[in-house]
């Protein structure tokens, strides 16, 4: 599996695409923005997408999930607990003065211990709520994705709707610190680390190791 990463929007959200060379399938997580970017990578490539995984509903994260599903017809996927940020994303626009992105239909909710995906783009879905209710991790063999929960030197943000620090950290502590150190992570924003380097190195997480 191939990973390429792409920093979108006025948020710096990471996008990534996801492709295994074999079959040209692929996979975009977190397209919340620069759209026309993500589609030229594809087309570059030659490659199929098959589903866009969305980490959470904040608008940063799922701003281009319609446009891109209708220039591709992949099959979008959030968890049921954040549906309501992802249908109150006009809401959120609201709250920074930008425009209100569309919405597409979610075609799969995330549950929870489900694999999704074929040959090299297999996944596990890991509930890893905190930052929202419905954030979820990917996790394909040596790598996961975070979205908002884990960062290098950092963990999200808990103050915006259905936060919740505690529940945080018990996801940190309870599923993603239980992978191999060797796993890398790939946050929603800022750039890649190990689980074993932030259970050494994260200033949050220090109080687990102490």
């Amino acid at each position: 599996m191939v990973v390429e990463a792409l920093s979108v929007g006025p948020f710096q959200c990471n996008a990534f695409i996801l492709r295994e060379d074999h079959t040209k399938d692929a996979v975009v997580i977190d397209p919340g923005d620069d759209v026309s970017t993500i589609l030229k990578l594809l087309k570059r490539d030659g490659l199929k997408l098959q589903y866009i995984f969305l980490t959470h509903g904040h608008i940063d994260h799922v701003g281009g999930a319609k446009e891109l599903k209708d220039a591709t017809g992949a099959k979008v996927l959030i968890h049921r607990e954040d549906l309501f940020l992802y249908e109150k994303v006009h809401l959120q626009a609201s709250l920074f003065g930008m425009p209100s992105p569309p919405i597409s239909d979610i075609d799969i909710f995330f549950e929870d211990g489900m694999e999704i995906g074929e040959e090299g783009l297999k996944c596990r879905v890991i509930h890893t709520p905190g930052h929202t209710p419905g954030s979820v991790s990917l996790h394909f063999n040596d790598k996961v994705f975070t979205g908002d929960a884990l960062f290098r030197d950092g963990i999200g943000r808990t103050d915006l709707w259905g936060g919740s620090y505690d529940v945080l950290m018990n996801s940190i502590r309870e599923k993603l610190l239980r992978l191999d150190d060797v796993t890398e992570v790939y946050p929603g924003h800022g750039p890649a680390t190990t689980i074993g380097r932030e259970k050494r190195e994260n200033p949050f997480l220090q109080e687990i190791y102490q």
